[in-house]
């Protein structure tokens, strides 16, 4: 992963692009966190971040001058809180092909007042219950949403929608925010991980070959895979002859870095 540094921001291609924008291109170089924009000195009206793998969207500097953002192709699964304090003339955020999932993860936008145009598309969240009615609701501002105009219909339904007690109650559910992480902390655990080490099961069952061991060197060979965390076959019976110990002791090896 790459690291954002002033080096590469000096680096990259710097033009006018189509609708007379001075753009800066950092597309493509597996980016993994936004950061020393300051380097930029406000000098552009579009940042391109495409095809990297940011997965916040965050870390601004005082940028006066940016209206767009051009994020397509990353993981982001988080929008910063406040971003408008740091980019106060922000109208354009393109998030195609991104990581959000929730409809209450797009609410941090809703202090960006000065945004006009969003794309969401290819997200998990604009395949929810409601979606295109709730970020009417939430951001007013918008008049481009997936690169549709936002018709007056849509906002007369959005209000109409989320009215009143049940209307608010309705937002509450449907506006709820992912358990994401910020990225750099802890990953949370989940009842589907697999423990890394041998279950107490396991250590009985090493424990009983042992017992059961005939020769010095069938219990020095058992208490090493005790340690080493490797679990004997159901069939690895004491008695067998060397080479279906050893047989076996590569199929146990091979268990133990992930063969099946």
């Amino acid at each position: 992963m790459v690291k954002l540094t002033a080096e590469l921001i000096q680096m990259s291609a710097q033009f006018i692009n189509t609708v007379r924008d001075r753009q800066l291109n950092l597309r493509g170089y597996k980016i993994g966190q936004i950061e020393n924009l300051g380097a930029t000195l406000d000098q552009f009206d579009c940042i391109d971040l495409s095809d990297n793998d940011i997965r916040k969207l965050d870390g601004f500097p005082q940028l006066k001058r940016l209206k767009t953002i051009l994020i397509n192709n990353n993981r982001v699964c988080r929008i910063g809180e406040n971003l408008q304090e740091s980019l106060s003339n922000l109208d354009t955020i393109i998030l195609t092909n991104n990581h959000i999932q929730e409809l209450g993860d797009i609410d941090p936008l809703s202090t960006v007042k000065t945004l006009t145009t969003l794309s969401l598309i290819k997200n998990p969240v604009a395949s929810k219950r409601h979606y295109r009615l709730y970020v009417v609701h939430k951001l007013p501002q918008l008049r481009l949403l997936d690169f549709r105009k936002i018709r007056m219909k849509e906002k007369e339904e959005a209000a109409k929608l989320f009215k009143g007690k049940k209307g608010k109650k309705l937002e509450k559910e449907i506006g709820r925010r992912s358990r994401t992480f910020v990225p750099g902390g802890n990953v949370p655990s989940t009842s589907a991980e697999k423990p890394s080490g041998p279950t107490v099961a396991d250590v009985e069952a090493i424990r009983d070959a042992i017992k059961n061991a005939k020769t010095l060197e069938e219990v020095e060979r058992l208490k090493q895979m005790l340690k080493t965390g490797q679990i004997p076959r159901k069939d690895n019976a004491p008695s067998q002859s060397k080479d279906d110990e050893d047989d076996d002791e590569m199929e146990v090896e091979g268990t133990a870095n992930g063969d099946k």
